[in-house]
């Protein structure tokens, strides 16, 4: 661990009904650690009896119990709020250990290592930079809804270095805790991916760090794939148009506006001019020819012009990026 001493490094453990896992999450946390913030998302089961009984033995625990289930994004900024209403002076580093055991201790040190050393404001766990063995681990419908949003986050949010976006095992830097509203934050499982836009939009630099994927025969998750996905889309959708509003108007007027918005035309075009040449075909039972043309001039163009928005985006974020293998 780093050697300064003038930070306090504090672990924010949001729970919903982990009385069978939380135990073994807070013995696990190292020494090293100032405060353990748990967040005790209206468990209906013995989470918040287990976590007082710890706290009488470990005095660095403190437990907020939410009156209502508010999801673990929103438990994950209440954590976040307490530590800004501490104002003396010292540094704060914050990770984010969920109380299901999933995150393995031994990796804190690396999470936390690019903040304390200042080469970023906020570092994320990525289980796909271990190498096969650790994707091996991850079940399969939960490796390709992760790649599907990795790819959509990094489109979204600006940080295309940024895989495995659903990692929810972060260290962040009181610099951007302060530049985040976090009372606007997304409260349930897209979390990670709002707060990847938020933090781009007010230029913090953002690390990937190598993490042990932990998947054990008693493990569950509450997430529901099926009643997350469309929430996700629309989510990831009004984030990045917030980034392009706030990022590329606002701020500096970048071009990069025109170029998406020339892309979102020519695909309109070429939409219409493929639904067109469709009907046409069917009902007359020649291909317009004309509008074949069109059609696939239309298409390829706004294929060029996104991918060059994609360079622009990319070319115009690069200095956020801290890569950690180099």
């Amino acid at each position: 661990m780093d050697s300064r001493h003038d930070y306090r490094l504090t672990v924010v453990v949001p729970a919903y009904n982990e009385e069978t896992k939380i135990t073994a999450t807070l013995e696990g946390i190292p020494a090293s650690v100032s405060r353990i913030i748990v967040v005790n998302d209206a468990s209906t089961d013995r989470t918040a009896e287990i976590v007082r009984d710890i706290s009488s033995r470990d005095e660095r625990i403190l437990l907020i119990n939410s009156a209502s289930n508010g999801g673990v994004g929103a438990s994950i900024v209440k954590g976040y709020q307490r530590v800004l209403e501490d104002d003396d002076g010292i540094e704060d580093v914050v990770v984010v250990m969920a109380g299901d055991g999933q995150m393995n201790p031994s990796d804190l040190e690396a999470i936390v290592g690019p903040v304390l050393t200042g080469r970023a404001d906020y570092a994320k766990g990525n289980r796909f930079l271990g190498g096969r063995s650790e994707i091996d681990k991850i079940p399969r419908h939960r490796l390709l809804g992760n790649l599907v949003l990795s790819i959509l986050t990094k489109i979204a949010s600006g940080y295309w270095h940024i895989s495995d976006s659903q990692s929810g095992y972060t260290a962040i830097n009181r610099r951007a805790l302060e530049a985040v509203d976090w009372a606007k934050c997304y409260p349930r499982y897209g979390c990670p991916n709002d707060y990847l836009v938020r933090l781009n939009i007010a230029n913090m630099r953002v690390a990937d760090v190598p993490i042990d994927a932990i998947y054990g025969p008693d493990w569950r998750s509450h997430m529901r794939p099926h009643r997350i996905a469309l929430p996700l889309l629309r989510l990831l959708s009004q984030l990045f148009l917030e980034r392009m509003f706030r990022k590329y108007v606002v701020a500096n007027g970048h071009p990069i506006v025109f170029f998406y918005l020339a892309s979102f035309l020519s695909f309109s075009a070429s939409s219409l001019l493929f639904l067109y040449v469709v009907v046409k075909t069917i009902l007359y039972g020649n291909i317009p020819q004309t509008a074949t043309i069109l059609w696939g001039v239309s298409g390829i163009v706004s294929v060029q012009l996104l991918l060059q928005c994609f360079e622009m985006d990319y070319r115009d974020n690069e200095w956020l990026f801290v890569h950690e293998r180099d």
